[in-house]
């Protein structure tokens, strides 16, 4: 986790317009829990969903992430500031945040150096939030699918890292004031073109087209379709968030 791991930059486009969206409870839990909501840091932004989320509840808030492809498929918002640079090295100022977020990105991160920039840009008590999402879950036909698909269709192409989000980050160090987790997840009402897409966003999806020139979803298309049943009906996904919190 030394060096930025671009797997997202060439599917910048799909992942802005696949991704399950974040509940706003969890926004208004970060609001609650943050001193104050003069500031916010949304590290490793993306295409910005969450520091979209955070935008009516803090009067400024600042979202980085080393993919400039990423930042260009964020939205435009008057109080939020896009930056292109790293977590471990940012341009904000010294105690200028009430709030430091990272959304299914940790495991990408040099820990000790970002959890360094932390303590520099966090301001006395501010609150640290990192949180991610692993495996999906449909309905018993549809899982069923998935997880073949997720061990043994892309599972070799999986980077190290994906093994700290099937954890949900618990052997990562987190050196602040530890706080409760709320118990929140992200849901979707799909149909099977919007659950596919989804699929083709993983970064295990690029990396096998990428070895092997084909699309992985191939080996699984009749076999959903067959538990999906009807192309057009909306299905509701789920994925429990995992979070790791505390304040400086």
């Amino acid at each position: 986790m030394s060096a930025f791991s671009d797997h997202f930059s060439g599917q910048a486009a799909g992942y802005a317009r696949f991704r399950p969206h974040y509940p706003e409870g969890l926004f208004e839990f970060l609001a609650s829990e943050a001193p104050a909501r003069h500031a916010a840091w949304d590290c490793a932004t993306g295409n910005g969903q969450v520091a979209e989320g955070l935008s009516p509840r803090f009067e400024q808030v600042y979202a980085t992430d080393a993919s400039e492809e990423q930042i260009r498929h964020a939205p435009a918002l008057a109080n939020v500031t896009y930056r292109v640079e790293s977590a471990e090295t940012s341009s904000l100022e010294d105690r200028s945040v009430d709030l430091v977020t990272v959304g299914q990105a940790l495991h990408w991160l040099d820990l000790h150096r970002f959890y360094d920039e932390v303590r520099r840009v966090a301001r006395p008590g501010a609150l640290v939030v990192a949180w991610c999402y692993n495996l999906l879950s449909c309905d018993a036909e549809v899982d069923r699918v998935i997880r073949e698909f997720y061990q043994n269709v892309v599972g070799p192409y999986w980077p190290p890292e994906r093994g700290l989000v099937e954890r949900g980050y618990r052997d990562l160090p987190f050196p602040f004031q530890p706080l409760s987790e709320p118990d929140l997840a992200l849901e979707a009402e799909w149909d099977l073109a919007e659950f596919i897409g989804y699929l083709g966003t993983w970064s295990a999806s690029q990396r096998f087209r990428e070895a092997r020139g084909a699309d992985p979803r191939e080996a699984i298309a009749a076999s959903l379709a067959a538990a999906w049943q009807f192309p057009s009906r909306k299905r509701r996904v789920t994925w429990p968030l995992h979070f790791r919190l505390g304040r400086v």
